[in-house]
């Protein structure tokens, strides 16, 4: 069985794995990504713990998820808040020309989606549009279990779609940006604000409130579910997907949202749209086991 190698480079921690063509994995190694100490320690480090993988020669190509929007025709990185100094880095040149492999690099979120419209929720549809809310919102347009990057590597990046203008200035994003007003942090931030930071640790204490049937707490559930509504049925318009996927950690409060959500989305889309489906994501590592899956849908 063929196997490929997955490289989940975070600013924190980077892990390398060992995984077969059905997603599982077979070995994986982790380590302090210590971008502090500079770009050729973090690729020496790279290189070393690939050579830590069994039989890493045998493998058919490496594949590397990486943060922020990628070019993935150079294999460069865009932009690289969290590792300074990878921007415009041929990170991908560097490793395969080390390993005389073919080497691959996307965007976190593209690779994750790409794992889960090949081997997981998605893996049965032709258009899948993978959605990760958490801290942040990210987005993964996937077509032939290819993921559709745009000409700057932008495509699919959704956190920025604005859903309401008539709100508050956050941040830089925009006024009423989705990742502003419907992330596992903006949730947070209302909740607070209504609450108080001594009752509300993180968005996972709204929602306990809410099914507690607090009146405020479900005010907020239902806006929440209102604006993640709109955001889809912006993304259904422009991409007409098969399916959505949906991860990240904010699903873990879907009893009291999701069903009002998809009700809301459905409102909003035309007649002729409504077999659209929700699935949730299933694998339990989509980032590295889609970073694997790079070199299985690019070696053809």
């Amino acid at each position: 069985m063929k196997a490929y190698i997955g490289v989940d480079l975070g600013g924190t921690n980077v892990r390398v794995a060992k995984v077969d063509e059905n997603g599982t994995i077979l070995q994986m190694v982790k380590e302090a990504t210590e971008i502090e100490q500079g770009v050729e320690h973090v690729v020496a480090k790279i290189i070393s713990m690939i050579e830590r993988i069994d039989r890493y020669a045998d493998c058919e190509g490496i594949g590397m998820g990486v943060p922020g929007p990628v070019d993935t025709v150079q294999g460069k990185m865009v932009l690289a808040t969290n590792l300074p100094g990878f921007e415009g880095y041929p990170i991908a040149q560097k490793i395969g020309d080390h390993f005389h492999l073919p080497t691959f690099v996307d965007n976190d979120v593209n690779v994750a989606g790409m794992g889960e419209a090949i081997l997981g929720a998605g893996k049965d549809e032709e258009i899948v549009y993978y959605v990760t809310i958490s801290t942040g919102i990210g987005g993964a347009l996937v077509v032939d279990k290819k993921v559709v990057a745009g000409k700057n590597g932008h495509a699919g990046e959704i956190a920025n779609i604005i859903i309401d203008r008539n709100r508050e200035k956050v941040n830089y994003l925009n006024i009423g940006a989705v990742e502003n007003e419907a992330s596992g942090t903006a949730l947070t931030r209302k909740g607070r604000r209504l609450f108080g930071e001594d009752m509300i640790a993180h968005a996972g204490d709204v929602f306990a409130l809410a099914r507690q049937g607090n009146s405020e707490a479900l005010a907020l559930c239902d806006e929440l579910a209102y604006d993640i509504a709109v955001m889809f049925s912006i993304i259904a318009h422009v991409v007409d997907p098969a399916v959505f996927v949906i991860g990240g950690g904010v699903m873990k409060g879907k009893d009291v949202f999701f069903e009002k959500m998809e009700r809301d989305f459905r409102s909003m889309i035309h007649k002729g749209m409504q077999t659209v489906k929700f699935k949730e994501a299933q694998l339990e590592e989509p980032g590295i086991i889609g970073a694997a899956m790079l070199p299985k849908a690019y070696l053809k």
